[in-house]
């Protein structure tokens, strides 16, 4: 794997701040209106893989240091044509190719900081129905699925996959080698998907998804 540098925080700066929707984004009827769009009208079109990240701060999505180092790894590994990235959180669930639509880039909110429980519970709710839609909407457009996240993002998929009866092939990284990290001093419970230990093991297992099918 090529060597691939911690990445800064995504952040965004004062003045792109003012421009942004700032209330929590599942609750806003713009972002229900976008995911009614994808999972009833958006024609996604059929890959070999498909990719979960989560979303990030800065926008739009591919622009954010954690985006770029991601995209990075994937690129290395597959081919162009035979992955379709899907970017999932706090935004609900969208094709990364509709980035730029509204209201994917127009909204600044950290689900980290929330400490309010029912908001916390109430996004789990809500994001674990948005997964569940994409995933029995796409249930034969892909061949295996993979997604690289952790902490409540990470369990809104598991839920999801539940509740759609969608497998997602490989969830990582693996919950041993997140026990390790959480060994570690961190600033965060789980550390970051920017660490060297989880961007290792995403590597190794794009790898194997890829061999799988070959």
């Amino acid at each position: 794997m090529t060597d691939i540098k911690q990445g800064e925080p995504d952040q965004d700066t004062g003045k792109e701040k003012e421009k942004k929707l700032t209330k929590p984004p599942f609750y806003l009827p713009e972002f229900e209106a976008a995911y009614r769009y994808i999972v009833d009208d958006y024609d996604v079109k059929p890959r070999d893989i498909a990719i979960f990240i989560p979303c990030a701060v800065r926008k739009p999505y591919s622009t954010s240091p954690s985006h770029r180092i991601m995209r990075k790894i994937i690129e290395e590994v597959l081919q162009p044509d035979t992955y379709h990235i899907v970017i999932f959180g706090t935004c609900g669930i969208v094709p990364s190719e509709l980035e730029t639509m509204y209201p994917f880039a127009h909204y600044q909110y950290m689900l980290g900081k929330v400490k309010d429980k029912k908001i916390q519970d109430d996004f789990l709710r809500i994001e674990t129905d948005r997964v569940a839609g994409y995933l029995t909407k796409t249930k034969n457009t892909y061949k295996r699925r993979i997604a690289y996240c952790i902490g409540p993002f990470r369990e809104s998929l598991i839920r999801g996959s539940q509740k759609s009866g969608v497998i997602i092939d490989s969830i990582l990284p693996g919950q041993d080698v997140i026990d390790k990290v959480m060994e570690l001093d961190c600033p965060f419970q789980e550390g970051s998907l920017n660490m060297d230990e989880y961007l290792l093991e995403f590597y190794q297992g794009l790898i194997r998804m890829r061999d799988s099918l070959n």
